[in-house]
C-alpha cells in the first residue's frame, strides 16, 4: 500500500509536467497576481466605494454650483365656510381651488459648507483610488508568497523524488550483493530504512506542495474545476543597490497609505473650518412664480386659462438666518471637528513611522537574505559534490549506509536551504520595490 501511494505521488508529479508541456497555458508568477486581481471580491468591494465617491463628487459639484428647482401643485374642494379671493368675505358654498408654483433657490453663504464639501468629496475620490491600489498591492503579495511557496514544494518534491529513485537502485544493488555474500543483512535493513525515510519526506513534501497550491488557487479565484498549472523554473537571482534613506524618501511622498492619512487630516480640516463658520448667519436668494385657479359652486368663474395667466405672479426673496441659540450643537460639533483633526493628524504621524520602520525592515531583510542566498548557494555546491563522492564511496563499499545516509541528509537540506533563501530574498526585494514606487504587478 505505501509503494502504491509513493507511485501514486511520482505519477501525479509526472502528470502535471506533462500536462503543462503539451500545450496548456501555465501560469507565471506576474499572471497569478494579474489574475487574482481581476477576480478578487474585495476589487469588486473596493471600486463600489469608488463608485461611491464619484456620486458623493457629483452631488456637492451640483450643490455649490447650480440653485435648487422645486415645482409644486395642489388642488383641494372645500366644503363650508371659506373667503372669496374676489371680494375677500366669507361664504358657505363648495369651491375648487387649485395651485401651481415653481422656486429656485440658491445659498449665497453657507459658511462655506458647500466649497469644502466639494474639495472633501475630490480628496474621497484620490482616498478611493489609493485604497483600491493598496488592496490590490496586499492581494499581489500573499499571491507572491503562496506562488513562492507551491514552487518551492515542487522542486522539493523533485529533489525527494530523485532521493527515492537512488535509494531504490541502492537498496536492489545492495540485495544483489547480500545474495552473492558481499555485504551484510544489516546493511540491507539500513538502506530500507534509508528508502522508507526517502518515501516518507516525498510524501510530506507532496501534500505540502498539494496545501499550498490549494492555497494559491484560493487567492487567486481560479476554477475548482480546472487544474491550475505554474511555472516552476527557479527565478533569477538579482541584487539591486537601493538605498534604505532613498527608499524611506520616497515612501513618505508616495506610499498609497501615507497619501491616504495625509487627505484624511485635510478632510478633517477642512469640516473643523466649515464648524466653526457655521455660527455666522446664513443668506440665500430664491424666486418664483406660482399661479391658481378656482371655481364656486352654483356660481360662474372665469375660464381655466384666464384665470391661469391673470392669477400668476412671481416673488424674489432674500433671507437671512442668524443663529441665536441651539442648545450649544454648534459649539459641541466644532469640539468634535477638532477631536477628529487631532486624530487624523496622530494617524499621519503614526503611518509616517509604521511606514518608515516597514522600509527599514524590509531593506534590512533584503539584504540579509541576499548574504543567507550567497551562503546557502555556496554550501550546496560544496554538498552537492560531497554527496556525489559519498555515493561512489557507497558503491565502493568504503562507508557505511549510516554514514551515506548522514551526508545525503546534509545535502539535502542544503538544497532545500538554497531555494527558502532565494525566495525569501525575491519576497524582500519585491517589497523593497513597491516601496520605491513599483507595484507588484509591474516587476
Amino acid at each position: 500500500m505505501k509503494n502504491l501511494f509513493i507511485s501514486c505521488v511520482v505519477t501525479a508529479l509526472a502528470l502535471a509536467e506533462t500536462v503543462s508541456a503539451s500545450g496548456q497555458t501555465t501560469m507565471t508568477l506576474n499572471d497569478c497576481m494579474r489574475y487574482a486581481i481581476s477576480n478578487s471580491t474585495k476589487i469588486r468591494i473596493q471600486q463600489a466605494a469608488i463608485g461611491d465617491a464619484q456620486i458623493a463628487r457629483r452631488d456637492a459639484a451640483l450643490t455649490l454650483f447650480t440653485p435648487q428647482i422645486t415645482a409644486q401643485t395642489y388642488a383641494y374642494y372645500n366644503f363650508g365656510r371659506s373667503i372669496d379671493p374676489q371680494t375677500n368675505t366669507y361664504f358657505n358654498t363648495t369651491s375648487f381651488h387649485n395651485n401651481y408654483g415653481v422656486s429656485a433657490g440658491y445659498d449665497l453663504f453657507d459658511g462655506f459648507k458647500a466649497v469644502n464639501n466639494y474639495k472633501i468629496s475630490k480628496t474621497g475620490m484620490l482616498i478611493a483610488d489609493s485604497q483600491e491600489k493598496q488592496v490590490e498591492a496586499d492581494i499581489c503579495l500573499a499571491v507572491m508568497e503562496a506562488y513562492y511557496n507551491v514552487v518551492y514544494y515542487k522542486r522539493l518534491c523533485n529533489v525527494y523524488e530523485e532521493q527515492v529513485a537512488v535509494a531504490e537502485q541502492a537498496l536492489a544493488k545492495a540485495r544483489r550483493q547480500e545474495e552473492l555474500g558481499q555485504k551484510g543483512h544489516a546493511d540491507v535493513i539500513q538502506m530500507e530504512a534509508d528508502l522508507a525515510d526517502r518515501q516518507f519526506d516525498l510524501t510530506n513534501t507532496y501534500n505540502m506542495y498539494c496545501d499550498q497550491k490549494m492555497t494559491l488557487a484560493d487567492l487567486m479565484f481560479w476554477p475548482v474545476d480546472e487544474e491550475l498549472l505554474i511555472d516552476t523554473s527557479m527565478p533569477v537571482w538579482q541584487m539591486e543597490p537601493l538605498t534604505t534613506e532613498s527608499v524611506i524618501s520616497f515612501a513618505l511622498e508616495n506610499n498609497p497609505a501615507i497619501q491616504i492619512a495625509s487627505w484624511q487630516q485635510q478632510n478633517a480640516k477642512r469640516e473643523l473650518s466649515t464648524a466653526k463658520w457655521q455660527v455666522l448667519p446664513s443668506v440665500g436668494l430664491y424666486a418664483g412664480w406660482n399661479t391658481s385657479y378656482y371655481s364656486y359652486q352654483g356660481s360662474q368663474t372665469a375660464p381655466f386659462g384666464d384665470q391661469f395667466r391673470n392669477n400668476g405672479g412671481e416673488y424674489v426673496q432674500l433671507s437671512v438666518s442668524i443663529p441665536i441659540w441651539s442648545r450649544l450643537s454648534k459649539q459641541s460639533n466644532i469640539s468634535r471637528k477638532r477631536h477628529a483633526l487631532e486624530k487624523a493628524t496622530a494617524e499621519l504621524d503614526q503611518k509616517r513611522r509604521d511606514v518608515e520602520s516597514e522600509v527599514r525592515r524590509a531593506v534590512q531583510d533584503r539584504d540579509g537574505s541576499a548574504t543567507a542566498y550567497q551562503q546557502a548557494q555556496r554550501k550546496a555546491e560544496v554538498q552537492a559534490e560531497a554527496y556525489t563522492l559519498n555515493l561512489k564511496k557507497l558503491e565502493q563499499g568504503l562507508i557505511s549506509p549510516l554514514e551515506f545516509q548522514t551526508a545525503n541528509n546534509n545535502y539535502l537540506k542544503a538544497q532545500a536551504d538554497e531555494m527558502n533563501s532565494l525566495f525569501k530574498y525575491l519576497i524582500k526585494q519585491a517589497v523593497v520595490r513597491y516601496y520605491n514606487g513599483v507595484e507588484y504587478v509591474n516587476q
